[in-house]
């Protein structure tokens, strides 16, 4: 991958605003101007086929089809796309393939991508997601980089400044967030992309595009997310390559055991000093502390 071939993909820039203002009552009686998060229909083709819709706030249209194109295993390089427009007035995304554009011939032609549809897991949480396929196939044959451990120093530095982010959670909530923050170099704990949709799935899809279109990798990249720690969440980061993944939420059960099979480091119910690591031990690096009372918390 390289910065030519991904210049070569026509590209919308088809952002709309991610608030929209209304008037509400307040517990005085006063009508009073509101921010509220928008939610828009956003049905995506991929080579004129129409693969489902998605509810989105909008921001980043593009990256949200390509992330979760990539996410899918539909697209295995960002060398094999053409162009993504999106088409607010039609509510849509059309990803064409090189292959399309060069030959007249589909992807679903060439390939036997269409068998992709016969098996569909509706995933768990908010603004619920779609994942197609037997991704766990894939997942047995993931390795994760253990060449840039997580130290509990540079996990504090992280959530302070996500805590700080400006965020549309902060005007008008009902969204879920998520980060990819550095983990080599002198800028560990960065927050290097911050994304915010309806769905915690869009928000990491739409991550996946970006670093796909910014060509990062995932290796040295912690990825951080307020929603829980699904199976659906491990399944992603682990398909990008991020060998660290930091909620402030908890996690669910298929979560936990498909992050100890991919021996991912996973820490949940991240607030302030507070963590909880629940797999991946070895890559993460504890500094020394005065022992305190044991106490149970919930996962």
């Amino acid at each position: 991958m390289t910065e030519n071939s991904l210049s070569q993909i026509s590209l919308t820039k088809a952002t709309i605003a991610s608030t929209v203002e209304i008037q509400a009552i307040n517990e005085k009686g006063e009508s009073i101007d509101v921010q509220i998060s928008g939610e828009h229909p956003l049905t995506l083709y991929f080579d004129k086929r129409e693969i489902l819709t998605l509810m989105t706030l909008g921001a980043q249209p593009e990256a949200l089809a390509l992330g979760w194109l990539r996410n899918q295993k539909l697209v295995n390089s960002p060398d094999e796309i053409a162009a993504i427009h999106v088409d607010w007035e039609t509510e849509s995304v059309a990803v064409t393939s090189k292959l399309l554009k060069e030959t007249g011939v589909s992807i679903w032609e060439k390939t036997d991508k269409s068998s992709i549809f016969d098996k569909k897991t509706t995933t768990s949480g908010c603004g619920q997601g779609t994942v197609f396929g037997d991704l766990m196939t894939q997942i047995d044959a993931t390795t994760l980089s253990h060449a840039y451990p997580l130290s509990d120093e540079v996990l504090y530095a992280l959530m302070d400044k996500v805590r700080k982010y400006e965020s549309i959670y902060k005007q008008a909530g009902a969204v879920h967030g998520c980060a990819l923050c550095s983990n080599s170099g002198d800028n560990r704990g960065d927050i290097l992309l911050f994304v915010e949709d309806v769905g915690r799935h869009n928000a990491v899809d739409t991550i996946a595009g970006q670093m796909w279109l910014q060509g990062l990798e995932g290796a040295d990249k912690i990825f951080y997310t307020t929603g829980r720690l699904t199976s659906e969440m491990v399944i992603k980061c682990a398909l990008m390559g991020i060998p660290t993944l930091v909620s402030r939420s908890g996690l669910t059960q298929m979560g936990y055991e498909i992050a100890q099979k991919l021996n991912m480091t996973m820490l949940g119910r991240c607030q302030g000093k507070h963590y909880l690591l629940y797999t991946g031990f070895e890559r993460f690096h504890q500094q020394p502390s005065t022992p305190t009372a044991h106490t149970t918390q919930l996962a």
